[in-house]
């Protein structure tokens, strides 16, 4: 999770002014609010995370130890891709996220002859990353979700309407999926060449290529 700092500073004489930090990873926020505290001249101090809600520094504490052995700090890569004239699919998604001071890489595809468009195969293929997220146990967490269809992430993000019957009840599934696992999404629109692992592994299912694999990332 990523918080800002908000905090009052007070000078000796009593002079203060209210203070808002840039945006960070939430066990960084703690690090330097507890420093700030030892300076004696913060008189309050409140986290604030995407979703605009606020956390003590004793919540917040609480929360980073509690998620700390739990999957955390994830990040989705979706990709869907439909072959018109074998109407077929590949779905691939790529997963990042942390768990007990470590990080991952998740890689799935699929293949799918029932689906009628190349933005059903989107829907998918991002449905498909959250059934992974539930094997994994991932709840109760804001979650990163990165694609290069502007249909999927503007409708979901609630900027196009869902008119299609087909994509409106993809977009109602993955809604209800991410308030089943208490997942709060933060959409981000990227293009095509940027998402290019979730888009080979949505290729490599359309040619009976599957491809399940973890893998820990060693930062050097």
């Amino acid at each position: 999770m990523h918080v800002f700092i908000e905090w009052t500073y007070k000078t000796p004489k009593g002079a203060g002014t209210i203070l808002r930090s840039e945006e960070m990873p939430a066990a960084q926020a703690i690090y330097l609010a507890e420093d700030m505290e030892r300076t004696g001249r913060v008189k309050t101090l409140l986290f604030i995370d995407r979703q605009d809600t606020n956390w003590s520094l004793k919540e917040l504490k609480a929360y980073v130890k509690e998620v700390d052995t739990e999957p955390h700090n994830i990040t989705i890569y979706f990709d869907g891709g439909f072959d018109r004239s074998s109407n077929q699919s590949g779905l691939g998604c790529a997963i990042y996220y942390e768990q007990n001071g470590k990080t991952y890489r998740l890689r799935r595809n699929a293949y799918s002859a029932e689906l009628k468009s190349n933005n059903e195969a989107e829907y998918a293929a991002l449905y498909l990353a959250l059934v992974e997220l539930e094997l994994l146990n991932a709840h109760h967490l804001p979650i990163s979700i990165i694609g290069d269809s502007q249909v999927v992430i503007n409708q979901l993000n609630g900027e196009w309407p869902a008119l299609e019957r087909d994509l409106a009840s993809w977009a109602d599934k993955i809604d209800a999926k991410l308030s089943e696992l208490s997942l709060r999404p933060d959409y981000k629109l990227i293009s095509r060449k940027d998402n290019a692992e979730a888009d080979r592994l949505a290729t490599q299912a359309l040619n009976g290529i599957d491809i399940t694999g973890l893998s820990e990332i060693i930062k050097e």
